[in-house]
């Protein structure tokens, strides 16, 4: 049966870095859902959060894999118990005045924002876990969606006791 893991990998933070990553994943046929990344406080390493799928054993693979790769520090796989994970969604929708108020109603609802208004569109914000944001597209189903960009899954685990202290 195929399940789903959400992997926060902590990494030094070097040259090809993400395309090592991603070769280890495509040399093995591993699939990667979603992929995000980004400098931690400290700026020597990265934070890379993927998403993938497969059955157990390949999920265990993939996890002992990228565990071997030498610039990986610390690697947490994140679930609803232990930690807290968001992704960003940008949604461009064709918008005319008598739209407007009921688009507004629906992003109010999902605690989003209006981050850009032309004439004929509006380009909207919804941060929020993928229930969310697939509850978000589906209210704006009666809307033309122009343009739909999304970051990926990015999350850490909750507490102070699974953290990593860095040394110098």
């Amino acid at each position: 049966m195929e399940s789903r893991k959400i992997l926060s990998i902590l990494v030094e933070n070097t040259p090809g870095l993400t395309s090592r990553i991603s070769g280890l994943f495509s040399r093995r046929g591993y699939n990667i859902d979603s992929f995000s990344a980004g400098v931690t406080a400290d700026p020597r390493y990265t934070r890379c959060t993927i998403v993938t799928h497969g059955d157990e054993q390949i999920l265990e693979q993939i996890v002992k894999q990228v565990t071997k790769l030498t610039d990986v520090v610390d690697l947490k796989v994140l679930n609803h118990k232990n930690s807290v994970t968001r992704e960003l969604m940008l949604v461009k929708i064709s918008a005319v005045n008598t739209d407007r108020q009921d688009i507004l109603t629906i992003v109010e609802i999902f605690h989003g924002k209006v981050v850009d208004v032309t004439h004929d569109s509006m380009v909207l914000e919804v941060t929020g876990s993928q229930d969310k944001l697939a509850a978000f597209l589906d209210m704006l189903a009666d809307y033309d969606i122009l343009e739909l960009a999304r970051t990926g899954v990015t999350g850490l685990t909750r507490g102070a006791d699974d953290v990593v202290i860095l040394s110098d």
